[in-house]
């Protein structure tokens, strides 16, 4: 996975955080460097004033002394008065002879570079370290008497008071890295509330609250949002209410004229036999349309009874196993398998007239569409602490299946799987009912492969309406 591929993965209020914490850390590690800097500078800078004072104050002792008492160079260069830690060497140019102040630091504890600047006649300082402690070496040549002097300072009081402020300013960065995390949370949270009030806006209007609204922003830019999704909200719900008003007045105006042809055609059914073969024929395929159109209606009118939310929910409950015998008697599968899990009562709180639309339905599909019902089952839902949350019940048929890529779209109004088109009946609001019903109790419907190789249709009915 890429780097953008994985920034794409991070939720907003965590990137909002990130962002902070990033800010704030290239803030912080930049300011912090500048005043590293500045300060070594500083510290350096007063140390090498103080370093090249002290060391022509002794180079300048060495020359006012050596003129006279040259054979007594390694005493001179002893009594000079060097920093604790420091030491001193001194050069003979002629002799080409040095003296150290210390038997364990002589002219090579130098740099050589050092050494060969101040024997060329250049007065030069160099720091270098000496057992891994820190040194700031003078090499002062003095011409008119051929003498180079060699001092060196220690720099412990230097490295130590920078390490305190790399450490004071390191402890910063990590500070305003958490505060910056903190402030990021806590802006990420307040950037999200609003984008969460409107998700579950959203969502409560998916779920059929077409009424849903968000209250009014002080926020200019919130409010252009609130504004905007109000607007889009009032022209969903007038949308969906006048197809829905458009849906059931249709419906409820084919009523009357699907009605009388539902008339004529029986009458012209019961002088069948005056009829010849051939316009007996044409007459089975009236009949059998004018009733298909006639359970179409019905459907839609009760389909949009639902849209519109007039018909009521009433639970109670109920013993599902010989409810579903008598449905399924009812509708002609009288000898349809009921079988209840074991150790399981088989009662769930349910609305029985909605109910029963769903097994009728469903036993109807299977009849169209699989080959006929062959078991119904009927299961308890339990969660991981083994309490009960649900019952299922599922229809299972002997037909060839429901693929996965249509396992979604049949449960849509007038959708019909590649089944059910290569076969006459339906009218492709049976599922579509079964599913807005379902709904209705909270639950949800699917479909899957049963153990026998056909469809197995399941509802879920909760304990508690969702």
């Amino acid at each position: 996975m890429s780097l953008r591929d994985r920034l794409r993965s991070i939720s907003l209020r965590q990137r909002v955080t990130l962002l902070f914490v990033a800010t704030g850390l290239l803030a912080s590690i930049a300011l912090s460097t500048a005043s590293y800097l500045t300060a070594r500078s500083y510290i350096l800078q007063r140390r090498d004033e103080v370093v090249d004072r002290q060391a022509f104050n002794n180079a300048q002792l060495i020359r006012s002394q050596i003129r006279n008492r040259r054979s007594e160079a390694f005493e001179l260069i002893s009594n000079v008065r060097t920093e604790q830690g420091g030491f001193a060497v001194l050069h003979l140019g002629p002799e080409n002879l040095y003296f150290s102040q210390e038997i364990r630091y002589t002219q090579a504890a130098f740099p050589s570079t050092l050494i060969e600047s101040a024997l060329a006649g250049v007065t030069a300082r160099q720091r270098f370290d000496i057992d891994g402690k820190p040194y700031i070496g003078v090499g002062v040549n003095i011409a008119d008497i051929d003498v180079q002097y060699f001092e060196a300072f220690p720099l412990d009081d230097e490295q130590r008071t920078l390490t305190a402020i790399g450490s004071a300013l390191i402890v910063g960065v990590v500070v305003v890295g958490v505060l910056a995390g903190l402030v990021g949370v806590a802006v990420g949270r307040r950037i999200m509330r609003p984008l969460e009030r409107v998700s579950e806006a959203a969502g409560d209007i998916a779920e059929g609250g077409l009424d849903t609204r968000l209250e009014t922003e002080v926020d200019p830019d919130l409010a252009r949002l609130v504004t905007s999704f109000n607007d889009m909200a009032d022209a969903v719900q007038t949308r969906i209410e006048r197809e829905a008003r458009f849906a059931s007045d249709v419906s409820h105006e084919l009523r009357s004229p699907i009605t009388a042809l539902a008339a004529a055609v029986e009458v012209l059914d019961a002088r069948r036999a005056d009829l010849n073969e051939r316009t007996q024929q044409a007459l089975d395929v009236v009949i059998s349309q004018v009733r298909r159109f006639d359970q179409m209606v019905i459907d839609l009118l009760e389909l949009s009874r639902l849209d519109v939310g007039i018909t009521d929910l009433h639970r109670e409950d109920t013993a599902l196993e010989p409810l579903i015998r008598r449905i399924a008697q009812r509708y002609g599968a009288e000898n349809l398998r009921i079988e209840t899990v074991p150790n399981f009562d088989g009662v769930a709180s349910i609305d029985k007239r909605r109910f029963e639309r769903i097994m009728a339905n469903l036993i109807d599909n299977a009849r169209l569409h699989g080959g006929g019902a062959t078991r119904v089952s009927i299961e308890p839902v339990v969660d991981e602490s083994g309490t009960r949350t649900g019952t299922i019940v599922a229809v299972e048929d002997s037909g060839p299946g429901v693929a996965q890529s249509e396992r979604t779209r049949i449960f849509e109004r007038f959708a019909r799987g590649s089944a059910g088109r290569s076969r006459a009946g339906g009218t492709g609001l049976g599922l579509a009912l079964v599913s807005e019903h379902v709904r209705a109790h909270g639950g949800r419907t699917w479909v899957e492969d049963s153990a026998n190789g056909g469809a197995r249709f399941v509802v879920m009915f909760p304990e508690e309406i969702a």
